[in-house]
């Protein structure tokens, strides 16, 4: 698990290679919870605020960029 400080650092096309990483590895998880075979449920929390820290940081960039109307 990486922090917010971490991330922040990271570039975005970083950030969006992780992204995708985040969200196989949730998807695999979610296949061994559904055939009873997780070993540690609290994993698929951790992902998916893993996942939501990096599209929370994607999307403040993305904000940054734009002009305000």
């Amino acid at each position: 698990m990486t922090i917010a400080k971490e991330l922040r650092e990271q570039s975005s096309d970083q950030l969006e290679f992780n992204l995708k990483e985040q969200q196989q590895q949730l998807f695999k998880l979610r296949l061994q919870a559904a055939t009873e075979k997780l070993d540690a449920p609290s994993n698929l929390r951790n992902f998916r605020r893993e996942i939501a820290r990096i599209k929370t940081i994607l999307h403040q960039r993305s904000t940054e960029s734009q002009p305000a109307t």
